[in-house]
Parts: structure tokens; C-alpha cells; sequence
């Protein structure tokens, strides 16, 4: 299942003996790829010989790469020392250009770690590491240091945020360092005097033609073991702030939370014509407090003449759909579109010539900001770092394509029929919950399990080897009672940036412990993060479970599978969850935007290959057990509040017949709740209810089920 074993210093007797270029041609407005031929070695016989010893020799080369068939990430050699560079307060362009930097120097042995802003603070896991380290307050001193791994330099375009993504794929390819135009400049100089291998700067229009260009012309040079998804850049202008050229035309002032100020909202957009498009951009008003604008329905007329009428989410919305960004549509029918906190979303509107009335009608409620403007909105940008540092370093692919926009979707699905199933997809998609949704069921039918990790900083140091800590023992499970059992699980542990920022925050809450919780986290982190899954099993309290993250190894929907493909791919994982001893699943399954149950051959398959004492499934608004293949699948009701858990404990109390033990399970919304919340909420329920951790929970649903005679 596994693709066929790349070399690790990716230089087969080809690229010893040629360099890959990419050269525009000026006029021309397709890049022609030329190759340039150096002699031919006059010792060739014996540089084949050499050459053929070290592509064919163990996985541990040169490089310092490891990664043998039965790995689904690469892992580094470990480090000796770290220089540690402070980018705290860097600009964007400067963090780009180190994560490139660190990715090409890491490959040898990691000697670079990067500090940058995150949840835990960006000192936290350095101690984690067990290695020295000294620090370097001028980060361009390390570019002069290691001057001769860098072949170059590829410039990025400023005006076409998508130009970093090539460029991040072109700097592995050509063991090249990313920079904008402002650091280009500088590199060029003494002592640097790095020559400019690409000049992204006007090349590209639009994004599918960008990343179809790479697919056709750089997807052959690249590492096809792992394909990575990155957001070229984020804005940085304020949430609050509008687009140049944008006018606000309707806003709520009251901070409704409850749709009580509903109506359509009938807008003379006359005067904010200039010229023959129109955008129409809405936001949330007060983005604190998570209770963004909805919008039902829009109808468009000019001189009367209707040109546009839509609901949102439906296909007649789609050709007026400009850019969805994050924002979210409901599950309701007819759904809504809505933008809480920082996601927005923009309809394109033309407008026949000569128009001399534009009325749109807007069925708009809760916190809605409506802003119109005649250019397209663009607010200002700046490129990141982070997961960046292992593009670069194994020479991958890197884009970012919409699932929900067809033409994307053909390239995006293109892509992953070129490579071999079980290839991990690192990073994460646009449009948030509608773009994971839509992405998700797509890898996975290609059978790619998702790693998200675009935001993992310093992975090519993490990703070293480090002692594994022992996992620790379980304690006993209590006695079976008549009791209304409670399994709760913080949910995200799929997720590699969750692990390594905001679960060591909740980890560190001091409530923890206090009562049983699971946590999801990644197997994965057996080849990411040894080291902080080490802090993890070494710190936890016998009141805390690690479980899998959805669904196993990587983020998919096991029922998108080809039944054959899930099979062979939970046996080839089977080893991750040993190691991990992580062996409950939670696991996320979709169809259509929408949780389904799980097919009794899918749970079949785990329980041939990973043999799991019982399943956690989905997130939704009930809780339940079913038995399938005598496995326990116990559906999980998700929560986000004190109050929502206390809700669905009263409900679990009324409809309890007392007369045997009944079981449940709740989701913990990581993002919004902490240990101390679960704590308030563990104690203000009654002594009918005992909290276990999963482990326990499913040893006693076997009892209770054996002891019933069922």
C-alpha cells in the first residue's frame, strides 16, 4: 500500500548528472522548462557504481532523512545543537525566508529552530528536546553560515499571494531560499551573493493556472511520498477594517444573538457603481463573540431586470460566489451562509452597461456587516513559516486548492490520482467547515488520510528521533454500578498543530486530573513529535487516556474508502496504534456534509487489523451504543458549553429507566472549553452519573452487556 521507497537524498544518476530549471521566456507566457546537460563524468562506470551503492543504501543516508516503506512520515536525524532564532516580531517575508532556510539546513541533521507566536508560548517545548542550544539575534547570520547548501534564490510575487506556494516547491527542488522582493535584494549582496534561480513576479494570473503549471511541469521533480496544502499567506490588515474602495451599506448595532432582528433589507446600491462588477462583501459586525451575520437569500435587479436570486449554498449561488474565504453554511433547509469571528465571503455581480438603478434585496440577521465596492477586495497579506521548514526539506509539492470550486477540485483530484494510496496529505484547506468537509470525503476516496498541520512550527526539528517514553500503565476499572456512565473526550487530536499548541495549553490547566478525560491526539506523532507525545504520556495522571484522533491514523472518512484501500491501509497502521497504544478509535464519518453510521465491513476491518475495544463516533446532537461485530460504537454528542453538557446529562437522567447502567458519551469542543469547565461541569451532577475514562467505559459496557444475557 505503501508507495515504493524514494531515496532519502532524492539524487538518482539523473540528477547527478543534470539540473532541472525552469526558464521564462520573455513574450511567452507559458514557462518553458529547458534543461541544462554538464559533461558527461569522464569516470562514469565507477560514478554509476558509487552512485548506485548509495541510492540503494539503508534508510538512514546522507541526508539524515529517514524513511523506510512502512513509514508514513519522514524523521530527521536527532540534534545535537540547536541555534535558536527569535521571530517574534518579524515581518512576514523574514519568517518565510528562515523556514526555507531551516528546511534546507535541517535535512543534514536539524540544527535551526524557529521562535514564532503560538498558543503555549514559544519556549515551551524546547526543554522537551533535551538538546543545547544557543541563540542567534541576526537571522540572516545563519543564511552566511550555511552559504553552501543554497543554490539561490526564488522571488516571490507580492501581487500573486499564490507565487509563495510555487515558490516554496521550486526552493526544495533547487535547494533554493524563498524571498520577496525587499530580501531578495539584500541576498543578492555580499556576503551573501546568492544569484536568482526564479522571478515569480508577474507570471501567473489566476490560481489554476499557477498550480496547473506546477502539476504539469514541477510534480515530476518533486518527492511524491507526501503532498502538502498550505494558505500562501493571512491577512493582516483588522478583522473590523473594510477593503479599499469598499462603502458599508448595512450593519447590525445591536449585537443580536437570536435572530430577532431578521428582515429583508432592501439596498439602493446605485451610487456605488463605478463601472460593470460589483462586489458585495459580508462580515460580522462584532467578531468577539461569535454570533456573525446570516445571510437567507439575495435578490439582485438592475432597471428592474432581475440578474441574480439565490440561497445560499444551492448551484444557483455558485456563479456569483467571488471568494467563500472561511465562512459557513447551515445545515438547515434551505441552508444560510454565515461569518463568525474572522470569515467573510464576497458575491461578484455584472452589471449590464448603462444601468441607472442596482436594488439588491437581503435577507440578513444576527451581528451582519454588508460592504459593496466595484474592485475586487483585496486586503493586505504577509506569508508565514511554520510547516514550510518540511516542504522544503523533502522536496514536496506544495498548493492550495478549493474542493468546492469544480475547476480547482479536477486539478486537486488530478493530483491525488498521482499518488499511491496511504500518501499523507499535510497542511489543510480553505473555506474552513465547508472546505474540510468537501476535502475530506475527496482524499479520502483516493484513500489520502488528512494530517493537518499548517500551522506545526519547527516540524523538521520535532520530527527527529528522541527516546519514546513508555506508556503508562491503566489503572484498574472500577466495580459496574446501576449508574449513568459519562465518557467525555476533548475532540482535534487529528490535528498535529492542536497537539503541539492548544493541548498543551488544556494540559496544563490545573484542573486536569481531577476527573477522567480523553484525549485525542495523532499516532502520528510517533514520526512527528516523539518528543511531545513523550511529554504527554510522562506528565498524564491516571485520570488521563490518550485516544485516537479522527479516524486512526490521519483525519478521513473510513466509509469514502474503497472497502479494499481502507483494508490494506488499517493493517499497514496497525503498528502505529500498538506503538502509540492509543488502540480507541474516534472516528468522523461523512457523506454529504452530514454524519453517517459507520458500514458493519468498516468495523469489521478495524477490528480485524486494530482490534479496538469499542469506537467513538461522530459528532452530533444524541448519544447513543450500538453493537456491531460485538464491537461497542458509541455515538458522541458534542458540546461547546457548560450549559449544552448540563443540558444533555438532564436529558440523559428523564429518559433513564434506572433498571440497568446506561452509557454515554460527550465531545469537548477543545477550541472553547478547558479541564476547569469539565471540572464545574462534573460537579454539578447528581450521584446517578460516574465520569470514566474511555478505556474503562467500554470494559463496563462488555460487562453490562454480559451480565444483560444480550
Amino acid at each position: 500500500m505503501r508507495k515504493g521507497k524514494i531515496s532519502n537524498n532524492f539524487h538518482t544518476l539523473a540528477n547527478h548528472t543534470r539540473r532541472f530549471h525552469v526558464t521564462f521566456h520573455p513574450g511567452n507566457p507559458k514557462p518553458i522548462p529547458t534543461v541544462n546537460i554538464s559533461p558527461m563524468p569522464r569516470f562514469l562506470p565507477l560514478a554509476c557504481l558509487i552512485l548506485f551503492a548509495l541510492h540503494h543504501r539503508a534508510p538512514a543516508d546522507a541526508t539524515g532523512i529517514h524513511w523506510p516503506e512502512n513509514q508514513i512520515l519522514p524523521t530527521f536525524a536527532a540534534p545535537k545543537n540547536l541555534t535558536v532564532v527569535d521571530l517574534l516580531s518579524a515581518e512576514g517575508d523574514l519568517r518565510l525566508l528562515m523556514a526555507g532556510t531551516q528546511g534546507i539546513v535541517n535535512r543534514a541533521t536539524p540544527r535551526i529552530y524557529l521562535l514564532e507566536p503560538s498558543d503555549e508560548g514559544p519556549e515551551t517545548w524546547l526543554a522537551a528536546l533535551k538538546t543545547t542550544n544557543q541563540r542567534e539575534p541576526q537571522p540572516l547570520k545563519l543564511i552566511e553560515a550555511h552559504r553552501a547548501l543554497f543554490k539561490g534564490i526564488i522571488i516571490y510575487d507580492p501581487d500573486f499571494p499564490d507565487s509563495v506556494n510555487i515558490a516554496t516547491t521550486l526552493a526544495g527542488i533547487e535547494d533554493a531560499l524563498i524571498a520577496s522582493p525587499r530580501l531578495a535584494k539584500i541576498l543578492q549582496q555580499p556576503p551573501y551573493q546568492l544569484e536568482v534561480i526564479e522571478d515569480l513576479r508577474g507570471r501567473f494570473t489566476t490560481r489554476l493556472e499557477a498550480y496547473t503549471w506546477q502539476f504539469e511541469t514541477l510534480w515530476k521533480n518533486t518527492n511524491q511520498r507526501l503532498l502538502v496544502g498550505l494558505s500562501p499567506g493571512r491577512s493582516i490588515r483588522r478583522h473590523q477594517e473594510l477593503p479599499d474602495g469598499f462603502t458599508i451599506v448595512a450593519e447590525d448595532r445591536t449585537r443580536e444573538r437570536s435572530a430577532n432582528n431578521r428582515k429583508t433589507h432592501t439596498l439602493d446600491l446605485t451610487k456605488n457603481l463605478d463601472g460593470h462588477t460589483l462586489y458585495l462583501r459580508f462580515q460580522d459586525a462584532f467578531p468577539g463573540d461569535g454570533w456573525g451575520g446570516a445571510l437567507g437569500q439575495l435578490k439582485l435587479t438592475a432597471d428592474q431586470t432581475l440578474i441574480a436570486e439565490f440561497t445560499p449554498g444551492t448551484d444557483a449561488e455558485k456563479p456569483f460566489l467571488h471568494d467563500a474565504q472561511r465562512s459557513q453554511l447551515s445545515n438547515n433547509r434551505p441552508p444560510f451562509r454565515f461569518t463568525d469571528q474572522d470569515r467573510t465571503f464576497t458575491y461578484q455581480f455584472k452589471v449590464p452597461p448603462g444601468t441607472k438603478s442596482l436594488i439588491a434585496h437581503l435577507d440578513l440577521w444576527n451581528q451582519f456587516r454588508v460592504s459593496v465596492g466595484s474592485r475586487e477586495p483585496r486586503m493586505p497579506w504577509s506569508p508565514y513559516g511554520h510547516l514550510r521548514d518540511h516542504a522544503v526539506a523533502n522536496r514536496a509539492m506544495v498548493f492550495w486548492l478549493d474542493a468546492n470550486a469544480p475547476a480547482e477540485r479536477a486539478l486537486f483530484e488530478k493530483i491525488l490520482s498521482s499518488v499511491k494510496p496511504g500518501t499523507p496529505y499535510l497542511g489543510w484547506f480553505g473555506n474552513d467547515i465547508e472546505g474540510e468537509f468537501s476535502a475530506v470525503e475527496m482524499t479520502s476516496s483516493h484513500g489520502v488520510p488528512v494530517v493537518p498541520a499548517d500551522w506545526f512550527n519547527n516540524l523538521t526539528v520535532f520530527s527527529s528521533k528522541h527516546l519514546l517514553e513508555p506508556s503508562p500503565a491503566a489503572p484498574p476499572a472500577p466495580p459496574l454500578e446501576n449508574k449513568i456512565y459519562l465518557t467525555l473526550t476533548f475532540g482535534e487530536g487529528d490535528n498535529l498543530q492542536y497537539c503541539q499548541h492548544k493541548m498543551r495549553r488544556l494540559w496544563d490547566d490545573p484542573a486536569r486530573g481531577k476527573i477522567p478525560l480523553n484525549w485525542s491526539a495523532s499516532p502520528l506523532l510517533l514520526d512527528a513529535a516523539p518528543a511531545i507525545l513523550s511529554h504527554y504520556r510522562t506528565t498524564a495522571t491516571p485520570n488521563d487516556l490518550l485516544v485516537m484522533g479522527p479516524s486512526g491514523v490521519g483525519y478521513h472518512y473510513p466509509d469514502a474508502w474503497k472497502p479494499e484501500i481502507l483494508d490494506q491501509f488499517l493493517a499497514d497502521t496497525a503498528p502505529y496504534v500498538t506503538r502509540s497504544a492509543m488502540n480507541i478509535p474516534y472516528i468522523l464519518n461523512r457523506a454529504d456534509h452530514a454524519d453517517i453510521p459507520l458500514n458493519p465491513r468498516t468495523i469489521a476491518a478495524y477490528q480485524k487489523h486494530q482490534n479496538p475495544p469499542g469506537i467513538l463516533l461522530g459528532w452530533g446532537n444524541r448519544s447513543g451504543v450500538t453493537w456491531i461485530n460485538n464491537v461497542p460504537v458509541s455515538e458522541v454528542h458534542g458540546i461547546s458549553t457548560i450549559e449544552q453538557g448540563q443540558r444533555a446529562a438532564a436529558a440523559l437522567l428523564r429518559n433513564w429507566d434506572r433498571k440497568s447502567p446506561t452509557f454515554a458519551s460527550l465531545g469537548l469542543f477543545a477550541w472553547q472549553l478547558n479541564p476547569t469547565d469539565i471540572l464545574t461541569l462534573a460537579n454539578s451532577l447528581g450521584p446517578e452519573f460516574k465520569i470514566l475514562r474511555a478505556d474503562h467505559y467500554f470494559s463496563l459496557l462488555h460487562q453490562a452487556r454480559k451480565s444483560s444475557g444480550n
